[in-house]
Parts: structure tokens; C-alpha cells; sequence
């Protein structure tokens, strides 16, 4: 379905009830809102398998503008700010209240701008496989030490100066990377694509190199849950640990996943359901 929020049309899916039978008693679940990663893909890398909670949450699902099946609106508003603004505007608008907001990857760097934004809207927050600030030169590093010298130099060359031929040539050799577990073939199939977004997004010389939350999460009120994998490419150990450092401390969960790349709910997604699940139903 499609849900009007600040003047564009957002692609939304919603699984199972939030309030259920329980006895005597009808059981309100909190919403799971799931925020995807990118730029320029689609919630789909959510699907199956955050249908497993949907005993304890009511999973919501949605594409950002300019992503998947959402409106564009003005390109100029492709902004953190904005993709923030829009979780807040989605919220009011599916009446969900105190939502555990999960932003993984780019959709962590959405869900730190909406955080800060709006520090008393989220009941929880999970921010899994992202960065508060993009430290673009430990990134070829890291795929140095992973993949070698050939690597190395597709990385930088994307990330230093994205253009569509490079980013090809990037996801043919770099992308293989981020899992430490093949990927089934199809997932990529089932997405919808947007490159021009991420070329808008991506690189030191555009928004991804000009963010940095660290200043501004300390503010953050509500239990946060920090999942990062050990081999991930796109955030290395110092650059995870600079996020977990800006961030409340008595109000902060890290797990760090020792065996997992970028996408560590497709390496380890027993696990990560396991620490997710129990996250959402602690008091």
C-alpha cells in the first residue's frame, strides 16, 4: 500500500496484527519499524525472515523516497534530514506510537537523523551494520585486508569518486565481501534497483561524507541496541566503536557478531533474531 508523507507517496507492507487475542485480555504489540539499507534498494532484504518476529512485534516495512517503490518528490530532498523527517511523518501517520525503530546500514544512518531529531518519538532503536561518521580510507583498508591490493583500489575508486561504471565494477568485486556466508542469487533479483540514488548519496564529496551524528547522539533518550559484525567492510571495529563511544551509555546495548560481514542477519540470523527478539521484549 502507499501512505502520503510529506508530499510523496511511500511504499509501505505491514505484517500481522498489533493488537491480539491473550486470554482475557487483547495484547498490543509494538511496532518493529524496519528501515531499509542502500541507497537505492528496497525493504526486501527483510523478508522472510523478520516474519519470525512477529509474535512479539508488529513488523512494519516501507521503501524511503527515492528508494524501491516510493515516490521520488523534489531529488533535492534527498537528505538525511528529510529521510528523517519521513519516519516521523510515517509514524503519525500509521498512528504508531513509541516505535522500536531498526535502521540497518544506510537505514541506520536515516534512523540516527530521525533520533536526533525527534529524541522523545522512538521507544527503542537498533542501529545494525552503521556508522555515526563514514571513514572512507578504513573502508579500503578493510577490503584490503579482506580481499587484496585489486580490491582495495575498486573500493577507493568507487567511494573516492562514484559514477555508475564504477559502482558495476564495485558490486562485481567488492559487494561479494560484505557476507561471509553465500548470498542466495535471487535476493539481488528481487530488488528494484535505483543507482541514481546512491550516486546522488554516496561519496566523501556528498552527504555521506558530510554527516557525522556524534555530536548529536549523546541526546538520544531511549534504549539503543548497536549490532556490528566483525568483518564488515563498511564499518570497521574503530569505526563501530566511535558510534557505541557517542551514544548514552546507560542506555546502550552493543553485541558485536565475530563470524559476520556487513550483513550479519544473513550470516548469523539465528543469532541476530535471538539478540533482536530479546532487545524488543525487555522491559
Amino acid at each position: 500500500m502507499f501512505v502520503a508523507v510529506n508530499g510523496v507517496r511511500l511504499f509501505v507492507d505491514v505484517e500481522n496484527a498489533g493488537l491480539v487475542p491473550d486470554g482475557g485480555t487483547m495484547r498490543e504489540k509494538p511496532p518493529l519499524l524496519l528501515l531499509h539499507g542502500g541507497p537505492g534498494f528496497d525493504h526486501s532484504a527483510f523478508k522472510p525472515l523478520f516474519s519470525s518476529l512477529s509474535d512479539v512485534a508488529q513488523v512494519v516495512y516501507y521503501d524511503h523516497r527515492g528508494n524501491g517503490r516510493s515516490e521520488d518528490g523534489d531529488r533535492a530532498a534527498w537528505t538525511l534530514a528529510q529521510w528523517g523527517d519521513d519516519v516521523k511523518g510515517l509514524c503519525d501517520a500509521l498512528g504508531l506510537v513509541r516505535p522500536v525503530v531498526l535502521g540497518m546500514s544506510f537505514g541506520g544512518y536515516v534512523a540516527q537523523a530521525y533520533a536526533t531529531r525527534y529524541p522523545d518519538h522512538p521507544g527503542k532503536l537498533v542501529l545494525v551494520s552503521t556508522a555515526a561518521r563514514v571513514d572512507f580510507p578504513a573502508i579500503v583498508e578493510r577490503f584490503r585486508g579482506l580481499g587484496g591490493g585489486e580490491v582495495a583500489r575498486i573500493a577507493e575508486t568507487y567511494w573516492t569518486a562514484p559514477t555508475a561504471e564504477r559502482r558495476a565494477e564495485y558490486f562485481r568485486t567488492c559487494v561479494p565481501f560484505y557476507r561471509r556466508r553465500p548470498v542466495d542469487p535471487a535476493r539481488m533479483q528481487r530488488v528494484p534497483v535505483r543507482n541514481d540514488t546512491a550516486l546522488h548519496f554516496n561519496g566523501p564529496d556528498n552527504e555521506q561524507g558530510r554527516m557525522d551524528f556524534r555530536p548529536a547522539l549523546g541526546g538520544v533518550r531511549c534504549p539503543v541496541l548497536v549490532m556490528a559484525g566483525e568483518h564488515d567492510p563498511l564499518v570497521p571495529p574503530s569505526v563501530g566503536q566511535a558510534l557505541v563511544a557517542a551514544l548514552p551509555p546507560d542506555r546502550l546495548r552493543f553485541e558485536r557478531f565475530a563470524e559476520c560481514g556487513h550483513d550479519l542477519f544473513g550470516d548469523a540470523p539465528d543469532h541476530a533474531v535471538a539478540v533482536l527478539r530479546d532487545f524488543i521484549a525487555a522491559a
